[in-house]
């Protein structure tokens, strides 16, 4: 039954928005007049979108990434307990706490009313959800094991969640104390120090020579520091411009690897996430090839993808997963050996995930030490340059009461 999405007024005079369904746009009128609704408009949905409601190309999404874990949960324990897709998606629907969630959740099911598949209803929608959520999915209702592998598409999906929280959670600190050092050196150098300039303007005596940088720092950055900002963020502007060229960015990934704390932490977090989407995908009964394919396009730093799609195409002709990944560099070697150790044994899909999970807890692991390391580093860095900053200010005080005794 297809799907129509509304705009009527309620006895109040209030505009509600929604979808329902309906087998015509006259019977979906129809059924607005029976709950009292005047109707205003009445179009059917999109494939695209809800008619402009829900899982429009532009604006907000309607799932934030912990929604979407939560909705996936909730979906996979009704699957799973016998409840029909058509009256587990009812039951969501009716559920949700906000009307766009509501009207999501009523076009997927208008769509599997319809006849369509469950994947096929959630390809209507890509803003929502993603190519592996949907290659997932299908996996899971060929094998007829959904309301499994939505637990599981739930699970990955936390823990992505969960590792990403970690490093931001890592990285967040010695941010905000780069940012407030920042405001406080150019503070003390844009007006702090300019008044010891104007102290000791009308004195002749020569000024100590630290007093004297700071004082050329000073006039450097009030004069031209407006400009030096617009350049700063020129650059950035023409850097993100450039990486949006495949071939570039390819590059600059490949020597982002090459850093040494940074190019470490990437290659792991890489390496983590291709590694959980391809064990969930084997997992899911999804063909080596096109899970090798879906995990790929997970990857964000691209000379690894480059690495992960030639790993394909080696695959294709026969070679072994773990020998196509030995032969990329980029790929931690644990990756290979537990890869190697899934064929020999027939749980690839384990050995993967244990992978993943190894490598995961070493990103942390990394992540954590280099922030407890930038910490106090930053702290004392902070400290030293606002000490230099005061004895500038301060040595020609000193100098001055010297001079008057």
């Amino acid at each position: 039954m297809p799907a129509y999405a509304f705009e009527a007024l309620d006895a109040e005079g209030q505009t509600r928005r929604g979808v329902l369904e309906a087998d015509t746009a006259k019977a979906a009128r129809s059924q607005l007049r029976a709950q009292a609704l005047v109707p205003l408009q009445v179009g059917p949905v999109e494939a695209g979108g809800t008619g402009g409601v829900a899982g429009r190309r532009w604006g907000r999404r309607v799932f934030s990434p912990t929604q979407l874990t939560v909705w996936t949960r909730q979906l996979a324990g009704l699957v799973a307990s016998g409840l029909q897709l058509e009256r587990a998606l009812t039951a969501l629907a009716e559920e949700a706490p906000v009307e766009a969630e509501r009207n999501l959740v009523a076009a997927l099911r208008a769509e599997v009313n319809a006849g369509a598949t469950f994947a096929s209803a959630l390809s209507h929608f890509p803003r929502e959800f993603s190519d592996i959520y949907i290659a997932v999915v299908a996996a899971g209702e060929q094998s007829g094991y959904l309301g499994m592998v939505l637990e599981r598409l739930a699970d990955d999906l936390e823990n992505r969640q969960a590792l990403k929280a970690k490093l931001t959670g890592a990285a967040l600190y010695p941010a905000i104390v780069t940012i407030v050092a920042l405001a406080i050196v150019v503070f003390l150098v844009t007006y702090v120090v300019p008044q010891v300039a104007n102290v000791f303007a009308g004195t002749k005596r020569a000024l100590p020579f630290l007093t004297t940088v700071m004082l050329g720092a000073s006039a450097l950055v009030r004069e031209w520091g407006w400009m030096i900002a617009g350049v700063l963020v020129g650059m950035a502007l023409v850097l993100r411009g450039m990486l949006r060229r495949e071939a570039f960015r390819e590059k600059f990934d490949a020597a982002w690897l090459q850093l040494p704390v940074l190019g470490r932490l990437a290659r792991g977090y890489n390496s983590a996430q291709f590694g959980n989407t391809l064990a969930m995908l084997t997992a899911a009964g999804v063909p080596i090839l096109r899970a090798l394919q879906a995990a790929a396009e997970t990857l964000n730093n691209r000379a690894m993808r480059a690495d992960a799609l030639d790993a394909l195409v080696l695959v294709r002709e026969g070679a072994p997963l773990a020998s196509a990944l030995a032969q990329k560099k980029r790929f931690p070697g644990l990756l290979s050996m537990f890869a190697r150790l899934g064929e020999q044994t027939g749980q690839l899909p384990v050995m993967l995930q244990r992978a993943a999970n190894q490598l995961g807890s070493e990103v942390q692991r990394r992540a954590m030490q280099l922030a407890t390391v930038l910490e106090p580093l930053l702290i004392v860095t902070m400290g030293l340059v606002v000490m230099l900053i005061v004895l500038a200010v301060l040595l020609p005080i000193i100098e001055l009461n010297q001079w008057v005794r």
